[in-house]
């Protein structure tokens, strides 16, 4: 299988364990988390761990159904492929929901890469005040796309180190913040009154519990990078398997566990749970906290960068082998990378910068505000994905189901249920009303643009993976 991927897409298999883990992991772990979160605690109070736990664990049950996929069908483009080939006895329909799924990823990741070229800058502003913001976000986004040009390696070595240095801050925190709580800590004494100091552990009621989980659906995105990048390492199965189990077993903790220690550390209803972590080590007396948060989570903004610059290049160029993304996107350099894909995309992000300055107020904004429900469409696709071929699997291929998803099909169900009660409560959160209106029209935009594709084209006929064996008749 790894000769037939190799020639069929032209990509490398360069990419070893320790950067599939890593990439997994770094994937999960954003500036939502070290930033993000705040806003979720002020809105919830200490019942905010109860969100994170919500939303954590439909991130898991998606990603074990993308594990269980990516193990049968190691194929370029992950999710994209999976909801066109789960509808293959409707051509019509399998064609829409892989073109929706593909552009929306897409979509999602070139505007993180725009947004967090501005974030970066604002960070290292911090330090060098006197610098134009501008030219900050222009050399990051250089800096990145020059990695990501080079080879998939490049990639994998700079996420590598990336996600290692946001994971290690995180386990130093549990740790650090674990002993303070525990009154393990010099001069400190145990205690966790925080939780129900200020008003109670929910003091602002249950509904806020799910408006917040509703908010922090966004920082968990990033983990199915790990089943994109499958088909650039050497051994895809075994890679994704493990991949992903780690972010299953871990992604709790790294989120539930350090917020709960947050808002064990600083009330909630206070100044500085604005900055929770960087008050959760004032806190303790961390000196230099300040500056340590700030170098934390500006590693955590340049690995979101350089992630988005390889999974939308990524989707980009699975898009071009279905002609849905022009063909000159297809191309691949002697080094396995597609660099029209990967230019492409920084274009955008390079435009999105510009109207970050120019034009904050309208362009920008409906950028910010659409692209987090785009997400959880793309989640959505992936969980009717999934149902759909695991019943087709069994039928026809069951030894292909290596990595199953768990009491099949009731929790992939849950997953379902509760990613449209997400969607549905967005509609009567004030809040949230915007970015679902503007996650519409984008849905809307494309729908449309995959009937102009019709038109010009046709689509209908079924194209059979060339990453994976044949399947379901396939030849």
């Amino acid at each position: 299988m790894k000769s037939e991927l190799q020639n069929s897409s032209g990509l490398q298999h360069s990419l070893k364990q320790r950067h599939m883990t890593m990439i997994a992991l770094g994937g999960v772990i954003g500036a939502g988390l070290f930033v993000g979160s705040g806003v979720v605690i002020q809105s919830v109070g200490p019942a905010a761990i109860l969100s994170f736990l919500i939303t954590g664990l439909l991130v898991v049950l998606v990603m074990r159904m993308l594990g269980e996929m990516a193990v049968a069908l190691p194929a370029v483009g992950s999710f994209y492929e999976y909801a066109r080939l789960a509808w293959q006895d409707r051509p019509a329909v399998g064609n829409l929901a892989g073109f929706l799924t593909g552009w929306m990823y897409w979509y999602f990741w070139v505007i993180v890469v725009a947004l967090e070229a501005v974030a970066g800058a604002d960070l290292i502003r911090y330090w060098i005040p006197g610098v134009p913001a501008w030219l900050i976000s222009l050399v990051l986004l250089v800096s990145l796309t020059m990695t990501n040009l080079v080879s998939v390696k490049s990639f994998g070595e700079f996420e590598f180190w990336f996600a290692s240095i946001k994971v290690a801050a995180i386990v130093v925190f549990l740790f650090l913040g674990g002993l303070y709580v525990l009154g393990m800590w010099p001069d400190a004494t145990a205690s966790v009154a925080n939780l129900t100091a200020h008003g109670g552990f929910a003091p602002k009621g249950i509904v806020p519990i799910l408006t917040g989980a509703v908010a922090a659906t966004g920082f968990y995105f990033g983990a199915e990078i790990v089943t994109i990048a499958a088909a650039e390492t050497a051994e895809p199965e075994k890679a994704v398997a493990k991949a992903t189990n780690s972010v299953i077993t871990r992604v709790l903790v790294f989120y539930v566990g350090s917020v709960l220690l947050v808002v064990c550390l600083v009330p909630w209803n206070s100044a500085g749970i604005a900055t929770p972590y960087v008050s959760a080590l004032n806190a303790m007396g961390i000196p230099a906290a300040a500056h340590i948060m700030n170098a934390v989570v500006l590693t955590a903004v340049l690995s979101a960068l350089n992630s988005g610059l390889y999974a939308s290049s990524r989707m980009l160029f699975a898009l071009t082998r279905r002609g849905d993304a022009p063909q000159v996107l297809a191309k691949v350099s002697r080094n396995g990378v597609p660099v029209p894909a990967i230019l492409f995309g920084t274009l955008f992000g390079y435009a999105a910068i510009v109207m970050s300055y120019l034009s904050p107020d309208k362009v920008f904004a409906f950028l910010v505000n659409s692209y987090g429900t785009v997400a959880i469409f793309v989640y959505l696709l992936i969980a009717f994905s999934q149902l759909r071929l695991r019943r087709r699997l069994e039928k026809e291929d069951p030894a292909r189901l290596r990595v199953k998803m768990w009491a099949f099909p009731y929790l992939t169900w849950v997953a379902i249920v509760g990613m449209l009660g997400i969607i549905v409560a967005m509609a009567f959160i004030p809040g949230q009303r915007t970015p679902l209106a503007l996650g519409v029209v984008s849905l809307v935009v494309l729908v449309l643009a995959h009937a102009l594709r019709k038109r010009r084209g046709g689509d209908d006929e079924e194209i059979p993976l060339v990453a994976a064996p044949p399947l379901f008749g396939e030849r």
